[in-house]
């Protein structure tokens, strides 16, 4: 499985981003996405999945992006997006897409990074105040 991130850049605060993320290979359309992002000098760090296993699908979000960020998943289930509002200069980060093999994570995702298998190259997201 390929992932491929694109659609970071810089915007003012206050402004919306939409980063997507295509999967490639066989299996991709099995696995569950998310997004992750790595501030310079911090942690990687969980920003949100979708657990497409239930009806409808269940979005996860941490705290730090609920109510401004979302994310949606194509009904061919091989290209994650992820919208961002309203945006803050402490979202500057690079964002990286994952995918996660397991099948318990389509009903629940995880928010470690060490249960993703995959990742994206990461795109950079830039907030100026």
């Amino acid at each position: 499985v390929q992932l491929q991130a694109c659609g970071g850049g810089l915007v003012q605060a206050g402004g919306s981003l939409r980063l997507s993320c295509a999967a490639s290979g066989r299996t991709a359309a099995s696995y569950t996405m998310a997004w992750f992002r790595q501030a310079p000098g911090k942690e990687r760090e969980f920003v949100a999945a979708f657990g497409w296993g239930n009806d409808n699908g269940n979005e996860y979000y941490s705290d730090s992006v609920k109510g401004r960020f979302s994310i949606s998943r194509d009904n061919a289930r091989t290209t994650d997006y992820l919208q961002m509002d309203s945006l803050k200069p402490e979202d500057t980060a690079v964002y990286y897409c994952a995918a996660d093999r397991r099948t318990s994570a389509i009903f629940v995702p995880s928010r470690l990074a060490s249960e993703y298998n995959y990742w994206g190259q990461g795109t950079l997201v830039t907030v100026s105040s």
